[in-house]
């Protein structure tokens, strides 16, 4: 062997060995990373379980803060309630309180007025008993002078007296009020018959004048019924004329006839049908003795004119 193969040799071995290293390096490395990513997932796995850990404790720390947030909206409500409910009745008290000071003003105000009026119409009482003082002597001197006993027998008597006027006085004015009352009534019962009457006047001028409006209406249906009297006689006096004159026509016409039924005297149709037939007949006979008479009168004309032709043709013989 050479230098030159055993060199070769070598580097060919080294060249395996290094092979070798690098990829045992390479196997190597890629162990590390799968134990460093295998390290890394477990951390991550433990995070999460940790975070998850945590996540349930916060879930559960926030039901609970939940329900703790439900007990004191609850009792913030019944407390509000309560305060709600002692703030009316405490506006109640105050209110009925405010009203029971203002009705106890009022009634010290009204004792206060009715005690002031007490003491003036008692200050009044005594002005008149000082007043009439000299009229209750009179009246004492007058009861003495009458019947009465004392002055306070007059005084009733006075005001019986006083109460039978008085009562007078209002018997005259309910008997006045009466009065005017019938007098207001008579005057709107007056009234009312005047504008009724006023009312049955201009009636019953309407009625007259639609009186006069269906007697002129009256007087012209008259006069139309009159005119068609009239016209119906005239119409009925024609019609007894033309039957006249149709049975007359009828019996000149048809009373040589022999033979036919003899037609009613009122069945004026069927005689002007017979007279029609028989003009119709007539005129037949007229235009056939009309053309025999015209074919005969042609005839002597032909005749009169055939020899003077037939002396023409003889004439005219020779020249030829």
């Amino acid at each position: 062997m050479t230098s030159r193969s055993v060199c070769k040799k070598q580097r060919s071995r080294h060249a395996k060995d290094s092979r070798e290293l690098t990829a045992s390096y390479n196997r190597s490395s890629a162990i590390f990373d799968l134990l460093k990513e295998r390290r890394e997932l477990e951390d991550l796995d433990k995070q999460n379980k940790e975070s998850q850990e945590e996540l349930e404790n916060l879930q559960q720390r926030e039901d609970e803060l939940q329900e703790k947030t439900k007990k004191v909206k609850e009792l913030n409500v019944r407390l509000r309630k309560i305060l709600k409910d002692q703030a009316a009745e405490f506006a109640e008290r105050a209110k009925s309180g405010r009203k029971e000071v203002l009705h106890l003003d009022a009634d010290h105000q009204r004792l206060v007025v009715e005690l002031a009026e007490e003491l003036l119409r008692k200050k009044e009482l005594e002005h008149q008993l000082v007043k009439h003082q000299p009229h209750a002597d009179i009246f004492e001197r007058a009861a003495k002078l009458t019947k009465f006993k004392d002055a306070k027998s007059l005084a009733d008597h006075m005001e019986n007296l006083f109460r039978i006027r008085g009562s007078l006085l209002q018997q005259d004015l309910q008997k006045r009020e009466k009065y005017d009352e019938l007098r207001k009534t008579l005057q709107s019962k007056q009234e009312q018959h005047r504008l009724m009457r006023l009312q049955k006047t201009y009636e019953l001028s309407q009625l007259e004048v639609e009186h006069e409006k269906v007697r002129s209406e009256v007087l012209d249906w008259e006069t139309k019924w009159n005119h068609i009297q009239e016209t119906a006689s005239k119409k009925t006096l024609l019609l007894g004329q033309i039957k006249m004159a149709t049975l007359n026509l009828y019996e000149m016409t048809c009373q040589e006839k022999k033979g036919e039924e003899v037609v009613d005297i009122n069945l004026t149709e069927k005689q002007l049908d017979m007279v029609r037939m028989f003009i119709q007949d007539t005129d037949d006979i007229v235009k056939q003795y009309q053309n025999s008479s015209q074919r005969q009168e042609g005839k002597k004309k032909d005749k009169r004119s055939f020899p003077s032709h037939h002396n023409k043709k003889a004439s005219k013989k020779p020249l030829a």
